[in-house]
C-alpha cells in the first residue's frame, strides 16, 4: 500500500496527530525521486527499491535498532529504508556504489529528515571493498543485490567486528541458505561460513508487490547476532578452505571430497579421524565446529 505524500516533506501535516509516526516515502514519491535524477532501477545492480512504508517499518522493527547504535546500510538507493533507520538509530553510515543515487541521498535527507541531516553519512563506494568507515557501525540492516549478497554478507562480517548484530533482506532462496542448519536440503557454503561469525535465523519474507521494479520472486529476512568462532587453531583462510572442498562435490564422502585438499583420499581420512569425524560423511551433516576441527587435524604432523 503507498503511503500518502507528505504537505511539506519532512514534517508531518497540520492534521496529523502529534504521536503519528514521521512520514516515509511511497511509491509516487519514489519515482518523482527518481524521474529527478534520470534513474530507472537495472538489474544490473540488483536495484529493487522498497516503496511501502509498512514494510519499512516492519524491517526497522524486526532489526531491533537499539537508539544509541550506528547502522551500516548497504545500497540505499533512494533512500525510504534509509529515512526509518534514522528514526531508529543515533546515526546510519550508507554505502552506496551508484554516484548518481549517492549524490541523491543527502538532499532527500535534508528534505525529509531535516534534524537527522548530521547523524547520516554517505560512503560512495563498492561494498565489497570498503574496509574502514567514517563511524564504527554496531548493525547491519540493508535490502541486498541479489546477486552478491552472500559475499557482501561475509566481507562485512570479516572486516567490521563491531558488527554485533543485523538483518538482510535477500533473495528468500539466498536467506533459506544462509539460515539453514546440518542436514537441511539448503545447508551449504554461505550456511557454514556465516556461521562461523554469527548464529543466523531466518525473520520473514517479504512479498514482491513493495518494490519497484517488482522482482519476479520473494525476498526472506535473515537476522543474525555476532558469536565467537569455534576455538581452534586453525585459521580462517584453512578452515574456508575445508568448507569449499567439502561442498564442491557435496553428494560424495568427505574421504572422496576432501582429497584433493589433502593431498590424499587417505590423508583426508586421516585427518576427519583424527578430527572425530566419519570418513564416509557428507559435508552437509556437520557444522562449522567439525570443520575447524579437520583443519586443525590436517595442520598437525601425522604422529
Amino acid at each position: 500500500m503507498t503511503e500518502p505524500t507528505p504537505s511539506a516533506p519532512g514534517s508531518a501535516p497540520s492534521s496529523t496527530p502529534a504521536s503519528a509516526p514521521p512520514p516515509l516515502m511511497g511509491a509516487s514519491d519514489i519515482r518523482r525521486l527518481a524521474e529527478e535524477i534520470g534513474v530507472r532501477p537495472t538489474k544490473t545492480l540488483g536495484q529493487n527499491f522498497v516503496i511501502d512504508g509498512n514494510t519499512i517499518r516492519r524491517i526497522v522493527a524486526a532489526a531491533d535498532i537499539h537508539p544509541d547504535e550506528t547502522v551500516l546500510e548497504v545500497g540505499p538507493g533512494l533512500g525510504s529504508l534509509t529515512l526509518g533507520l534514522l528514526d531508529a538509530a543515533r546515526s546510519v553510515v550508507a554505502v552506496e556504489i551508484d554516484p548518481v543515487l549517492a549524490g541523491k541521498l543527502p538532499a532527500t535527507v535534508a528534505e525529509w529528515r531535516p534534524a537527522a541531516v548530521g547523524n547520516f553519512h554517505l560512503v560512495l563506494a563498492d561494498a565489497m571493498r570498503v574496509t574502514e568507515l567514517p563511524v564504527e557501525p554496531t548493525a547491519l540492516v540493508a535490502n541486498l543485490p541479489y546477486n552478491v549478497a552472500v559475499p557482501v554478507v561475509l566481507h562485512l562480517l570479516q572486516h567490521f567486528p563491531s558488527l554485533r548484530h543485523g538483518l538482510v533482506m535477500v533473495q528468500d532462496e539466498v536467506a533459506d541458505r544462509l539460515a539453514a542448519g546440518p542436514g537441511s536440503k539448503t545447508y551449504g557454503v554461505p550456511s557454514v561460513k556465516a556461521a562461523w561469525y554469527s548464529s543466523m535465523r531466518k525473520a520473514g519474507v517479504i512479498g514482491m508487490n513493495v518494490f519497484w521494479p517488482a522482482p519476479k520472486i520473494h525476498s526472506g529476512l535473515v537476522a543474525f547476532t555476532r558469536r565467537e568462532p569455534p576455538v581452534t587453531t586453525a585459521t580462517r583462510e584453512q578452515v574456508f578452505a575445508v568448507i569449499d572442498a567439502a561442498f564442491a562435490q557435496r553428494r560424495k564422502t568427505l574421504r572422496a571430497a576432501l582429497a584433493g585438499w589433502a593431498g590424499s583420499a587417505a590423508e583426508a581420512e586421516r585427518s576427519l579421524r583424527a578430527a572425530g569425524i566419519d570418513p564416509t560423511a557428507r559435508g552437509e551433516v556437520i557444522d562449522i565446529a567439525a570443520f575447524s576441527r579437520i583443519a586443525e587435524a590436517h595442520a598437525r604432523p601425522a604422529p
